[in-house]
C-alpha cells in the first residue's frame, strides 16, 4: 500500500517537503479555483523543494483547460520533475460546481483524455475546436520546454461506473473514494470492463487509488468529542454536498448509509442556500467544518466515511483493501491540522504496514 497527501496552498510547499521526509509516496494537488491556490503553481514549487516523492494532480478538471493546454502543463512539471510526475484528471465535480457549471460529459471527457494522452508521449494528436480539426504536436522538442521523453501516468478519476470503465479501457490508473464511488469491488468490476473493451490487461502497471477520510482515535475518545468531529467533519461533508447534486442531477435513489440524515439535510440545505448554491454548499471542501453543518457529523456517519479507530484498527481496515487490490490511499485533512496529522499517520500506522 502506498500513502499519499493531499496539498493545495502555494504558500505552504513545505508540507510536500515534509511528508517527503516522513515517507510519503506522493502528493496530490487540488484543482479547484474558486478554492484553491492554482494546481501548476504549486506543482512547480513542489518540484523544485522535493526530490523523490511522486507529484501530480489530484484531479485537474478537463473543463477548465483546452487538452493542449494541460498537455503542456503538466509535461511543464515533467521538466522539473523528470519521471515522478503524474496527471491526475477528471470532469470537474467541485471546481466547477463552485462556479455554477456542471462537469463535463463522459464523451467529451474521452475525447479530451485522448488528446492529452498522444500530446504527452510526444505523437501528433487530432485536436478539434469549435468544429475545426488540425493535428498538433509539441514543437521545438530540442529547446527542452516540456519532457515527453519520461512517461506521464494518467490517472482517471471515476466515481461512477462510466467514469471508472473508461479509466480501465484508456488510463493508467483509476481514483475513485470509498464510499461515494461506490465498494472498492464495484469499482474494479468497472475497471475490469473498460479493460475488456479494449482489449487489456490491466497487468501492465495499471495504479488504483482511492480518497478515504482517516480519523485517528487516541485513547480515550469517543466518536461523539469536539475534537474528532472537527477532524473529520470537513471531509465527510464534502462528500455529502458531491451526493447531493448527484442525486439532484441524475435522478439516481439515494444511497442507503445517506437515508437517516437525509431529508433534514435537504431541507436544511434549500432553506439556507437557496439563492446561492453553488458558492456556500462547497465552500468549506476538505478545509474546514462549517459550524451549521457539525450537527450531521454523528457516529453513524464518522463509521460510514471514514477508516477509523486506533492505529490498529485502521492498519486492519488498509490491509483488507490491500488484499482487494487497492494500490494507494490518499486523504486530505482540514488547514490547521494537516502537519501533525500526516506525522500521525506515519508514525503510528504507515510505519505498521
Amino acid at each position: 500500500m502506498k500513502f499519499g497527501i493531499t496539498s493545495s496552498k502555494v504558500d505552504e510547499i513545505g508540507l510536500i517537503s515534509h511528508a517527503e521526509n516522513l515517507g510519503y509516496d506522493y502528493c496530490w494537488v487540488t484543482d479547484s479555483p474558486m478554492i484553491r491556490s492554482d494546481p501548476f503553481a504549486v506543482l512547480a514549487q513542489a518540484a523544485r523543494q522535493t526530490q523523490k516523492i511522486r507529484i501530480g494532480t489530484g484531479v485537474a478538471m478537463a473543463r477548465r483547460r483546452l487538452a493542449p493546454v494541460t498537455a503542456n502543463a503538466i509535461a511543464t512539471i515533467n521538466r522539473l520533475a523528470p519521471g515522478r510526475t503524474f496527471l491526475g484528471i477528471g470532469t470537474g465535480n467541485t471546481a466547477m460546481r463552485a462556479m455554477g457549471q456542471r462537469p463535463m460529459g463522459i464523451k467529451a471527457f474521452r475525447e479530451y483524455i485522448e488528446v492529452v494522452k498522444t500530446m504527452t508521449r510526444g505523437e501528433e494528436a487530432s485536436y478539434t475546436l469549435d468544429g475545426v480539426t488540425h493535428p498538433i504536436q509539441f514543437q521545438n522538442p530540442e529547446f527542452n520546454y516540456v519532457d515527453v521523453e519520461h512517461p506521464i501516468p494518467i490517472h482517471i478519476s471515476g466515481f461512477g461506473p462510466r467514469a471508472q470503465a473508461l479509466a480501465g479501457e484508456i488510463g493508467d490508473g483509476m481514483i475513485t473514494g470509498i464510499p461515494r464511488g461506490g465498494s472498492f469491488s464495484q469499482a474494479m468490476g468497472n475497471v475490469r470492463q473498460g479493460a475488456a473493451k479494449s482489449g487489456r490487461s490491466l497487468d501492465d502497471g495499471f495504479e488504483t487509488f482511492a480518497l478515504v477520510n482517516i480519523l485517528m482515535l487516541e485513547p480515550g475518545q469517543k466518536l461523539t468529542d469536539e475534537a474528532v468531529i472537527q477532524q473529520c467533519g470537513s471531509a465527510i461533508m464534502a462528500n455529502v454536498h458531491y451526493l447531493v447534486d448527484w442525486v439532484k442531477e441524475t435522478g439516481n435513489p439515494v444511497p442507503d448509509y445517506m437515508l437517516p440524515f437525509w431529508d433534514e439535510y435537504i431541507a436544511f440545505h434549500e432553506k439556507r442556500d437557496a439563492e446561492r448554491a453553488h458558492l456556500k454548499m462547497h465552500q468549506s471542501h476538505y478545509s474546514f467544518l462549517d459550524p451549521e453543518e457539525a450537527r450531521f457529523i454523528t457516529p453513524e456517519m464518522i463509521k460510514t466515511f471514514t477508516i477509523a479507530g486506533q492505529p490498529e484498527e485502521m492498519v486492519e481496515q488498509l490491509r483488507e483493501l490491500e488484499r482487494q487490490g487497492l494500490n494507494a490511499i490518499n486523504f486530505m485533512t482540514p488547514l490547521d491540522q494537516q502537519y501533525r496529522l500526516i506525522e500521525d499517520l506515519a508514525r503510528n500506522v504507515m510505519s505498521k504496514m
